[in-house]
C-alpha cells in the first residue's frame, strides 16, 4: 500500500481552506496534516508535520505567501509548494516561480486539475494552470524581469510587508522580536536599498509586487 501524500493548507481564508480540505479528503491517497492562517504559521507547521506538499496562498497577514514559499524551500528542500491563488498576472507567477514554487494554480480550476497538480508536483515535475502558463512561459523566454525585491534581504521584506500592512516601528519590532531601533533601522535600508523614501511609496511597491493586496 503506498504512502498517504501529506498536505499542508495555508489560506487566510476559514472557508477556502474548510471546502479544499473537505475536497482533498475525497481524493484518493492524500492526507490532509494542517492548516495555516498565514505565512508565518505555515512555516511552523512545516517544521512539525514535514508535508511533502504545501498549498499556499498569496495574500495572507504578517507573512505573504510568496515569502512563506522562499523560506520553506531554502529550509526544508524536500517540500514541494504550490501557489493556489485568485491572482493569474505574469508578475505574481514569476514572482512565485523565483521564490521556488513548484506549481501555481488559479482558485477557479476544476477538482480534477487540483488532484493531477499535487501528484504531478509530487513526483518532482512543475506545474502552472494553463490559462497563464503560455504568458509566463513567453516573459521567462524574452528575459523579462519584474522590478523584484530580490536585492531585500528575507528579513528586509517581511519588514516591508509589515510596513505595507501600516504597521509602526514599535508594531514591527514587537512582532519580530527585535528593537525598535532595528526595526527602524531595517526600514532605512530596504528605502536607501529601493530608492523609495517615504511609506507611501513603500506600500505603492509592496502593492505592485503582490506583497500586500490593495485592500489591505
Amino acid at each position: 500500500m503506498k504512502p498517504l501524500l501529506r498536505v499542508l493548507l495555508a489560506d487566510d481564508h476559514v472557508l477556502v481552506r474548510a471546502g479544499i480540505h473537505s475536497l482533498l479528503n475525497q481524493l484518493d491517497g492524500i492526507d490532509v496534516v494542517g492548516e495555516a492562517s498565514n505565512g508565518r504559521e505555515a512555516l511552523e507547521l512545516v517544521e512539525m508535520h514535514r508535508p511533502g506538499i504545501v498549498l499556499m496562498d498569496i495574500d495572507m497577514p504578517e507573512l505573504n505567501g510568496l515569502e512563506a514559499t522562499a523560506r520553506i524551500v531554502s529550509r526544508f528542500p524536500s517540500v514541494r509548494v504550490i501557489i493556489l491563488s485568485v491572482h493569474g498576472t505574469e508578475e505574481h507567477v514569476l514572482q512565485a516561480l523565483r521564490a521556488g514554487a513548484a506549481g501555481y494554480l488559479l482558485k477557479n480550476i476544476s477538482p480534477a486539475e487540483l488532484d493531477q497538480a499535487i501528484r504531478s508536483v509530487n513526483e518532482g515535475n512543475n506545474h502552472i494552470t494553463d490559462s497563464v502558463a503560455k504568458h509566463v512561459v513567453a516573459r521567462l523566454v524574452e528575459g523579462a524581469k519584474v522590478g523584484s525585491p530580490d536585492r531585500l534581504t528575507l528579513r528586509q521584506r517581511e519588514v516591508l510587508q509589515l510596513v505595507a500592512e501600516g504597521n509602526t516601528s514599535k508594531e514591527i519590532a514587537t512582532k519580530l522580536g527585535i528593537s525598535v531601533k532595528t526595526a527602524e533601522s531595517h526600514r532605512a535600508e530596504i528605502m536607501q536599498t529601493l530608492g523609495i523614501h517615504d511609506t507611501a511609496g513603500l506600500v505603492r511597491y509592496a502593492i505592485r509586487l503582490g506583497i500586500v493586496s490593495p485592500d489591505q
